[in-house]
């Protein structure tokens, strides 16, 4: 498959922030070309009457009841903590 003739690609390398070789521009030309081409086949295809769906079979609320616990103990938290001071771990300075 040719590449596609509207598709500008040093602009898609440039949002992309790639610096592409003459090689690479040929490959990924023709590449692009290929996906967009299946897309159009993809968009010739009758869908009426066909329910838009997200998830393949129905998905239900996946996440676990939100229950209180007791947290941490400040001995446990800091336990592994290199350095500690006033219940805090102690960490160097980043910001000058």
């Amino acid at each position: 498959m040719s590449s596609a003739p509207d598709l500008d690609l040093d602009h898609v390398a440039k949002l992309a922030r790639l610096a592409l070789t003459p090689a690479e521009k040929a490959s990924f030309s023709q590449q692009l070309g290929d996906v967009l081409h299946h897309i159009e086949q993809l968009a010739k295809v009758d869908v009426t009457g066909i329910e838009p769906t997200a998830h393949a079979f129905p998905v239900v609320n996946v996440w676990a009841d939100d229950v209180a616990r007791p947290g941490l103990p400040v001995e446990a938290a800091l336990r592994n903590a290199p350095a500690q001071r006033d219940h805090m771990i102690v960490v160097p300075k980043v910001v000058e």
